[in-house]
């Protein structure tokens, strides 16, 4: 079975405004049905953490529907509005974004993805730039080279 890197970067935002969202719902999908290329999770640390704590949904739950109900991304999001509790009001939307858009690896991480694109150290320093360039580098040496 064909492994796939998930392309949706984190810099975009879904129908519901909330940035990674799209991403959380493409590599939780692929973790549910064993079709994640080695070395992502499906809903990990970082990220994915940031966009299920702010609105205060339950990390299990999300796995749990997406495993179960394999949903499209629309029935994700009419999902995650419905659930107790969770606020997705444009103060909670404001704030989760700006903490991804603010988000920058640590030195050593942004020199091993510039290295590893045989790029100089230096720009991009947000995690969002340098999480695409690792995500496109994944994406060629599994499909294109």
């Amino acid at each position: 079975m064909s492994k796939i890197v998930p392309l949706i970067s984190s810099g975009i935002a879904g129908t519901n405004g909330v940035l990674h969202l799209p991403r959380l719902w493409q590599k939780s999908s692929l973790k549910a049905t064993g079709k994640i290329a080695e070395g992502y999770p499906g809903l990990g640390a970082g990220y994915d953490t940031m966009v299920v704590d702010a609105p205060g949904l339950d990390a299990d739950a999300v796995r749990c529907f997406i495993a179960n109900a394999k949903p499209t991304y629309p029935e994700f999001v009419a999902w995650v509005a419905e659930q107790p509790g969770v606020k997705l009001d444009a103060e909670t939307i404001r704030d989760v974004n700006a903490s991804i858009t603010g988000y920058v690896h640590d030195d050593s991480t942004r020199q091993g993805i510039l290295l590893a694109n045989a790029l100089p150290d230096g720009d991009p320093k947000d995690a969002i730039d340098l999480n695409n360039l690792d995500d496109w580098l994944g994406f060629h040496a599994s499909v294109i080279a």
